[in-house]
């Protein structure tokens, strides 16, 4: 996740190395890019169908060795995890793209002023950008790091992609995948440690997309902002689900611990703490154990358990844990003998009940197994706790008021959201996914990611007909002809 410096969520120290090596040849594959790109501005919607197939192709055939690297890279990986979020979800994002493709790239026709009826034509095109870069992070190394490069291929664009140096086996192969499937001037993947991250930012992109925390991609939007380059921005925040009086259910308890469960809690959609009606803390708790002895008894100890990427961010959920401990507050493991593995880097889901506004964890992105569960008395206690916080990436709201569901929504601000779900917004390869103020700017998935890295063009053609003279010629006559326009 970091690139320009190390922070709260970022997993390990990145060890300096010599990438001298890698950043000669990073501008040289952004150099070839950019004359291919010149040589090819408007690529063809065969060509584009072309490459997005290549997409699909590409991520089935290697799955095998996909779910070897995200094991070497998180300790522990589950094969089916695997499998579902990180090539399915770019093969079906590819497959989406493939089906409305055509569509995407006609000339949207826009209204004229009355007075130019007849006269003129107005039109949208969706003109590829160039040279586009995507730096990627390590929670979901191939979905978020190959996943885009479906809607900048469809937009008509060239690609270099920046994989985390945090998840080594997953970004060695992704070099490996992407260069025996593209040529090096079309797509290209630099691997590489701090300075390589350096002097990707420091190119002079078209546009850039960066994913990560708020803190470096305050620093990707300064070095970005050298070149005047655009950037799309997908941060983290603090995602609250909020149990409505009524809906501390096994359905809504058991929803956002399984969502939980995903990436064992590193993901930035995740639930990182959740609010639940005061008289229903002890409730809320006794089912999370209870859904977790049915559906996954000795998770921490399973398959189905993800490691945590790093010794270091292992260290700082213990120490999470630790410094709640000491204050007195009340820790509920969600398995029997739930155990740290440090070898594997397993940990066990923990709800930490009722915790102190101050603690770490109340203003750290979490991004592992820990959830804070927050009783409350009143709903306007909720938006006011909400809203005293960043914008997150997702606001989750359980229960069948709907007047108080809406109030919810409307009263707080966050990039996506959901009702009775959480983190699904994610998920739906045709819905827009992005964050606002703290959690990011700009969308991707779909119809807005492709928009998102084209050149909006506004287009105007003329037709027959005197009138357009009045708009270029301040003559007796152009007066003459305004006088006639209609009112309205």
């Amino acid at each position: 996740m970091s690139l320009l410096q190390t922070e709260e969520t970022t997993p390990a120290v990145a060890t300096d190395t010599d990438d001298s090596t890698v950043i000669s040849e990073l501008r040289t594959a952004f150099e070839a890019q950019r004359r291919a790109f010149a040589v090819d501005r408007q690529p063809s919607f065969a060509e584009r169908r072309r490459r997005l197939e290549q997409i699909i192709s590409m991520m089935l055939t290697n799955r095998e060795r996909i779910y070897e690297a995200l094991s070497a890279d998180f300790g522990v990986h589950p094969a089916p995890m695997a499998e579902v979020l990180e090539v399915l979800a770019v093969t079906a994002r590819a497959e989406y793209a493939l089906a409305h493709l055509e569509e995407w790239m006609q000339p949207m026709p826009r209204e004229v002023d009355p007075a130019y009826k007849g006269v003129l034509r107005a039109l949208v095109k969706s003109q590829p950008k160039g040279v586009v870069g995507n730096i990627a992070p390590w929670n979901f190394p191939f979905e978020i790091g190959l996943g885009p490069i479906v809607d900048m291929l469809a937009a008509g664009n060239r690609v270099m992609l920046k994989p985390s140096e945090f998840t080594p086996a997953s970004a060695t192969l992704m070099r490996e995948m992407v260069s025996a499937t593209f040529a090096p001037d079309l797509v290209y993947v630099a691997v590489g440690g701090l300075d390589l991250s350096r002097a990707f930012t420091a190119l002079p992109f078209d546009h850039l997309l960066y994913t990560g925390s708020s803190n470096v991609g305050r620093q990707v939007m300064a070095a970005a902002a050298q070149n005047l380059t655009p950037v799309t921005l997908e941060l983290g925040g603090k995602c609250p689900a909020v149990l409505l009086p009524g809906s501390v259910t096994p359905e809504s308890v058991g929803s956002v611990i399984g969502v939980k469960m995903i990436k064992n809690g590193q993901m930035c959609v995740t639930v990182d703490h959740c609010f639940v009606p005061r008289s229903d803390l002890d409730t809320f708790a006794r089912i999370a154990a209870q859904f977790m002895a049915k559906a996954a008894p000795d998770y921490a100890r399973s398959a189905a358990c993800t490691g945590i990427i790093s010794e270091r961010h292992l260290d700082r959920m213990t120490d999470l844990l630790a410094e709640a401990k000491n204050r007195g507050t009340r820790i509920v493991m969600l398995e029997q003998d739930g155990l740290v593995d440090r070898e594997t880097r397993r940990m066990p889901l923990s709800l930490v009940m009722d915790p102190a506004p101050d603690l770490r964890m109340m203003h750290e992105e979490i991004f592992g197994p820990i959830m804070p569960v927050i009783p409350y008395d009143e709903v306007e206690q909720v938006i006011e706790r909400i809203n005293a916080n960043d914008s997150p990436l997702g606001v989750y709201v359980y229960g069948d008021d709907v007047v108080t569901i809406d109030h919810i929504l409307s009263e707080t601000s966050s990039g996506g959201g959901a009702v009775n779900a959480c983190a699904i917004q994610a998920g739906l390869k045709a819905l827009a996914f992005g964050g606002v103020g703290m959690s990011g700017m700009g969308r991707h998935h779909g119809e807005e990611g492709f928009r998102e890295f084209s050149n909006q063009r506004g287009i105007v053609v003329r037709g027959e007909g005197p009138l357009f003279d009045a708009f270029v010629s301040p003559s007796q006559s152009s007066v003459d002809i305004v006088r006639q326009v209609p009112a309205g």
